[in-house]
């Protein structure tokens, strides 16, 4: 680092590299990617986890055992704070919740978690709540609905 690095002011980043731009630059010809091979070309780069045709590690690692990802549910998780967004006597559903935009969708059913406070008595229909906010939900006066 120089003094006129740290006492230069009015840019925020530094000025990008401009590559083959002439053999002046210190940049020029081979642009800094050396001479032949893949890595050279343009579109390089292979995909991840490419060792050059050796067999990659992931392939000559052993799988073994049992993994529930196959398995795993999905839920679209929406906070009590967002239910603000409905008014007193509505009900709230998956379908309620993705078209206000409260939540993308993530999975096919909802669970309700408990950030925020509610004071709205509304109806809400879920697969899962947290504990905080069936209480928070049923202290303002709404009720919850457990789906299958």
């Amino acid at each position: 680092m120089q003094i006129h690095d740290v006492t230069a002011r009015g840019h925020n980043h530094e000025k990008r590299k401009r590559v083959g731009r002439g053999v002046g630059s210190g940049k020029g010809k081979t642009a800094g990617r050396g001479h032949n091979g893949q890595r050279s070309r343009s579109g390089d780069h292979p995909r991840i986890g490419f060792e050059g045709g050796q067999m990659p590690i992931f392939r000559r690692m052993p799988k073994r055992g049992f993994t529930n990802a196959r398995f795993k549910k999905h839920y679209t998780l929406v906070n009590v704070e967002s239910l603000g967004a409905f008014e007193d006597g509505e009900v709230v559903d998956l379908k309620s919740v993705l078209d206000r935009g409260l939540a993308r969708k993530t999975g096919d059913m909802l669970k309700v978690l408990g950030q925020g406070e509610i004071s709205l008595k509304v109806t809400v229909k879920a697969h899962k709540f947290s504990g905080t906010a069936k209480t928070k939900i049923e202290a303002a006066g709404g009720s919850v609905e457990l789906l299958d």
